[in-house]
């Protein structure tokens, strides 16, 4: 029988969300999936447990750990068939592994839930071997609450990209930030499978000019980070979509809902508007009768 799902407050992701949520945080973990292939990774503040299965199907081993309890016996209960894989209840500011612990630390949506932001980042440095590397992603300040004037009640600090580069500087050498957002884009791909490197143009306006990059302002950063240079497989681009196009499909379900419901409300003003039509004027009866 298979586990429910684990019940959705807003305070953490579950795979059973769908469309935006599901691609933002999916794609993180597809993203770091081939940098922890036959590395011994802890999942910090791992939730649910779904990112952690699906890194143990490349890393050596995988600790994913969580403070709450509900989250991680949901978690052993739903992936605890893997050998590799393993869950303990935590508070990933305060580890208690030894140090130089882990190859690679993975985590996604918890910057944001603490204030202790230099004590989460010691700790990570203190439980990673020298050559680690730290994978961690935070929502841009700016864009996510200030431009959008809204307010994630389990957020406890957001940083803006300033910060964030400064906070990671202080316990990394090498850093590189990835902007990561939901875009609608035309992708055109070599089916040859010939090397080159990736092209982005972004327009302006409808169409009003086109410059190069993706000149978007990002929602989430992610930051890969290391004491030692960083490998030289890290992508320029990285792509995530799902196969069935679940946020297009949903998106052309709602156009057709949209154009159904204009025709019906044109139809309903039309109905609408004759009966407000006054009553033509009929001529006197005995002109009816007399033909004139």
């Amino acid at each position: 029988m298979a586990e429910p799902a684990l019940e959705f407050t807003g305070e953490r992701f579950t795979p059973e969300c769908v469309r935006e949520i599901w691609y933002e945080h999916w794609h993180r973990y597809a993203f770091a999936a081939p940098l922890v292939a036959g590395k011994r990774v802890l999942d910090a503040a791992c939730g649910e447990g779904y990112g952690s299965h699906l890194l143990a199907r490349h890393a050596a081993e995988v600790t994913g750990v969580d403070i709450s309890a509900e989250a991680i016996a949901h978690a052993r209960a739903r992936y605890g068939g893997s050998a590799n894989l393993r869950f303990e209840q935590g508070d990933a500011s305060d580890l208690g592994f030894a140090d130089a612990r882990f190859d690679a630390i993975i985590s996604f949506e918890t910057l944001e839930h603490l204030a202790a932001h230099e004590q989460l980042l010691a700790g990570f440095a203190r439980v990673l071997a020298d050559d680690g590397l730290l994978l961690i992603s935070s929502p841009d300040k700016r864009t996510y609450s200030e431009q959008a004037g809204f307010r994630n009640e389990f957020h406890v600090r957001e940083l803006y990209r300033e910060e964030l580069e400064v906070l990671l500087a202080r316990h990394f050498a090498h850093v590189r930030l990835y902007a990561q957002k939901l875009l609608f884009q035309s992708v055109l791909w070599a089916l040859d499978e010939a090397p080159g490197a990736a092209v982005a143009s972004t327009a302006t306006g409808v169409g009003a000019s086109v410059e190069p990059g993706l000149a978007y302002a990002p929602m989430y950063y992610i930051a890969v980070c290391s004491r030692q240079p960083l490998p030289s497989m890290l992508p320029a681009v990285s792509l995530f979509g799902d196969r069935e196009e679940s946020v297009y499909a949903h998106y052309n379900g709602e156009i057709r809902k949209n154009m159904g419901a204009g025709a019906r409300i044109a139809e309903l003003e039309a109905e609408l508007a004759a009966a407000r039509r006054p009553p033509a004027k009929r001529a006197p009866w005995w002109r009816r009768w007399s033909g004139r």
